[in-house]
């Protein structure tokens, strides 16, 4: 395996990949749960507008794994140097591919990047529901500092 910066061309197929890894574990499905699609988009069309913006926010932080010359999973991140603090909004692995410790060594590697820049803290964020995810969090050293409720509510116009 192959951890390097993504290329435009692997953009289409980190989406594929996120989109199927958020399923059951992204905010925007269980609001779309709540109240139906809207806007003529659903919960997987605004994740990979989240990956798209992640590209346009900042590119070099995005990296993936690759097997073989196939993309198989990757990571984004973007920093605030004056804050010393680097995110991780985004990771995610092909199914085929998950429990062979590919998402340990993305973090590790955004965590590496993070050094490299001179960051103190790197974060990362989760739904209290998904159990993966919690459980790799730790596993590689980050530590549940806070929880938070998210919400929602239907906007109707009004004339």
């Amino acid at each position: 395996m192959r951890i390097r910066p993504t290329e435009p061309r692997d953009l289409d197929r980190f989406r594929e990949i996120t989109i199927a890894a958020f399923e059951g574990v992204s905010i925007d499905q269980r609001v779309e749960e709540a109240f139906g699609a809207f806007h003529g988009h659903d919960w997987r069309w605004r994740k990979g507008q989240a990956i798209r913006a992640d590209w346009e926010r900042e590119p070099s932080g995005i990296f993936v794994a690759e097997i073989d010359g196939e993309v198989v999973g990757g990571i984004t991140t973007w920093h605030d140097a004056e804050a010393g603090i680097g995110f991780i909004p985004n990771l995610a692995i092909d199914a085929n591919r998950r429990g062979e410790g590919i998402g340990r060594k993305l973090i590790e590697h955004a965590v590496d990047h993070f050094r490299q820049l001179g960051l103190s803290v790197a974060r990362i964020e989760t739904l209290a529901h998904n159990e993966v995810g919690n459980h790799l969090y730790r596993a590689v050293g980050f530590e549940e500092v806070a929880r938070q409720v998210h919400f929602a509510m239907r906007l109707e116009r009004t004339s």
